[in-house]
């Protein structure tokens, strides 16, 4: 779908806009995955949140010529699209590290450690929230909660979780980002880069050995909770915490 070219206005007031195009072979190659993504929803407006994913996928951020894509191809004004990617922070408006490390800092990971944990990766590192190192490595950010508050303090990169982080886990973990040295989640899929999560959240699929299976289900401590709130007995035992700390009675 194109846009009706009176929509295509909008400047916003902001330098550089109208945006340029991407190169014709970019453009053609997005164009087609867009027409894929579009398919699947009834009103081509509601495939706006996986375009943006997409064209981040492209570029490591949504960027001027990435709005007016989704604005041309949706039939939206720049105006219109530029509302929710600034609405949404998954979305990055400016470029961005191969690798997006965010610390939680709600109440619970903050009362752990994540308070800590994130201003020590700042003095690290030598950047604020949401800068990237020099090497173009890491984005640093604070979270908001990411519904693991039993594995509190939680660091995410490229929203796959790091549990039971310390400060010097969390110091390791991004040297070993930027030294390139193999990473794994605590739990869930392997490690990628953020243009390669950016398409996976567009709604194409993970390719990768393994990656699918192992993306699913809730770890232990979760279950254990769930299991206790549904009246159920766990077998008696010890849950090792990742410290080496005995957190309590183990579940199933």
């Amino acid at each position: 779908m194109t846009a009706n070219p009176a929509r295509r206005e909008v400047s916003l007031g902001m330098p550089g806009l109208p945006a340029p195009d991407y190169p014709a072979e970019v453009r053609a190659r997005l164009a087609a995955d867009a027409a894929d993504v579009i398919a699947r929803y009834p009103d081509s407006r509601s495939a706006l949140l996986p375009l943006l994913h997409l064209t981040q996928s492209e570029e490591g951020h949504v960027s001027p010529t990435g709005i007016r894509f989704c604005a041309e191809t949706l039939g939206l004004t720049t105006a219109e699209v530029t509302a929710v990617a600034t609405f949404y922070t998954m979305y990055r408006r400016r470029p961005s590290g191969d690798y997006q490390v965010g610390v939680c800092t709600n109440t619970l990971c903050a009362v752990m450690g994540g308070d800590a944990i994130f201003e020590e990766l700042k003095e690290h590192l030598g950047v604020g929230n949401n800068e990237t190192t020099a090497d173009g490595k890491v984005t640093l950010e604070h979270i908001e909660c990411n519904a693991a508050c039993d594995y509190a303090p939680v660091v995410m990169v490229n929203w796959e979780f790091f549990d039971n982080q310390t400060p010097e886990s969390a110091k390791a973990l991004v040297d070993d980002l930027r030294a390139g040295r193999p990473v794994e989640p605590t739990r869930g899929a392997p490690l990628c880069t953020y243009k390669e999560t950016a398409r996976i959240l567009a709604g194409f699929p993970d390719e990768r050995p393994g990656a699918v299976e192992a993306s699913g289900g809730a770890g232990p401590a979760s279950l254990t909770g769930l299991r206790i709130a549904r009246g159920e007995t766990p077998h008696h035992g010890k849950v090792v915490h990742p410290r080496g700390e005995a957190t309590g009675e183990e579940g199933e």
